[in-house]
């Protein structure tokens, strides 16, 4: 089937309306009609080709909501008129370890992306700036938030389990002291989590205007990471530190206010490196700096349900899809409080 989408046929381009075609839905298949979709960094790394590896025409979004529509003969978990969700993946392998383990996002074999098609080559594929998309029933997600609060569900499919998922593998909770570097799409939704998860969390932000909104993001202490006075005060503090800046920035900064055996997770991805650390920051108190990417298939269900219990969804900007392009320049600007999302129902050529 033909339908409407936003998209991008080159780097240097804005994306505009197209069309593109979604295969009519299999027996294990299901057809979900967007109502939302979020707005992640990632779309932009993708639609400018900084990653080096674009598939054009780029479709992008992988933070979709929606209600399913049709669903195929071998179908069991969702029915016409659900609500449900799909994030950065759409299919992996299968029969990897990873896969077998429930962690599809580190499929041996590279994991099928929403948009931009197989991690290591094969026939693209188009995200969710679109009216419609047809996903494997494996890769889709159940949404139990009410219905009113789904627009600020959309985020929580790519930004929510990016931050979760570290946060639950390196046991942030109570009697914890955790680290939040960054107030922006990512680094809000870590706040909110490890808040929720009972941790004791310091937000780290280069901007003073930020520390009313991380108190009011559940943050117990703000942190101005340009004052080395305030830095100071966390020296050999923390247990663990999640790391969402998506720039290139000195990792010796944040190294330092690690305990012993700490450990600061990099969960943002930027198109340059970082500086190398000094390695006597690690040694001297057996530190580790690791890397996180999103989330299972299970383990994002885990956290929707568990921001379903707790009330959370992303602080968001509603956007029209026509708007896409400006809210690109605001976002690199981090002029958005914190995640824009996409109202589908704006999905047509402006006039």
């Amino acid at each position: 089937m033909t339908v409407k989408a936003y998209g991008t046929h080159a780097s240097d381009k804005p994306l505009e309306p197209m069309e593109i075609t979604r295969r009519t839905p299999g027996a294990d298949d299901v057809q979900i009609d967007i109502l939302y979709c979020g707005v992640c960094h990632s779309d932009l790394h993708t639609a400018r080709n900084e990653w080096k590896n674009t598939l054009y025409p780029s479709v992008p979004g992988h933070e979709v909501v929606g209600r399913v529509a049709a669903v195929g003969a071998k179908v069991t978990k969702f029915k016409v008129g659900d609500l449900a969700g799909v994030g950065c993946m759409v299919d992996s392998c299968g029969h990897c370890p990873p896969c077998h383990e429930g962690e599809e996002q580190y499929c041996d074999n590279g994991f099928t992306g929403t948009y931009n098609g197989p991690l290591y080559g094969g026939e693209n594929t188009y995200g969710g700036y679109s009216q419609t998309i047809v996903v494997n029933e494996s890769f889709v997600l159940r949404i139990r938030h009410a219905e009113k609060d789904i627009a600020g569900v959309a985020p929580l499919l790519c930004a929510g389990i990016t931050t979760y998922s570290p946060l639950r593998h390196w046991g942030a909770g109570p009697g914890k002291k955790v680290g939040v570097v960054g107030l922006g799409g990512l680094g809000h939704m870590g706040v909110k989590l490890a808040h929720a998860m009972g941790a004791h969390v310091v937000l780290f932000t280069t901007s003073p205007a930020k520390i009313a909104d991380g108190l009011r993001l559940g943050a117990d202490e703000v942190c101005v990471s340009t004052d080395p006075a305030q830095l100071a005060r966390h020296a050999g503090q923390l247990d663990f530190i999640l790391n969402t800046v998506a720039a290139p920035h000195q990792l010796d900064t944040y190294l330092q206010l690690l305990k012993r055996d700490g450990t600061m997770t990099l969960v943002g991805a930027p198109a340059e490196p970082h500086p190398s650390p000094n390695v006597f920051g690690l040694i001297l108190k057996r530190r580790s700096i690791a890397g996180s990417l999103i989330g299972g298939i299970r383990e994002t269900q885990e956290m929707l349900d568990f921001c379903a219990e707790h009330g959370i969804v992303s602080d968001i900007e509603t956007i029209p899809m026509h708007y896409i392009n400006t809210a690109y320049e605001r976002m690199l600007k981090s002029d958005v409080r914190y995640r824009f999302v996409i109202d589908m129902a704006t999905l047509k050529t402006p006039t």
